[in-house]
């Protein structure tokens, strides 16, 4: 998939990752499966609600992980 798109979760990470980290992981990922470095402006608003989408889904899932032997986050 996208080699450019880092793990975000402990351990890989130990800190938390930034609302920054999961738009660009977002970002790279709408642009792999879109086959688009940047959208034309005719397709630059669906480009960017998927960005938000997979981003604001990134960050549900990094909040619902449980990753054993690694203290949950504070949130």
């Amino acid at each position: 998939m996208c080699r450019s798109i880092k793990t975000l979760r402990p351990p890989v990470l130990p800190e938390e990752a930034t609302e920054e980290d999961m738009r660009a992981a977002a970002l790279q990922y709408v642009r792999k499966v879109s086959g688009f470095r940047a959208p034309a402006a005719h397709n630059r608003e669906v480009f960017e609600q998927a960005v938000e989408a997979v981003a604001a889904a990134t960050a549900e899932l990094l909040e619902g992980l449980e990753v054993r032997g690694v203290s949950r986050r504070a949130g």
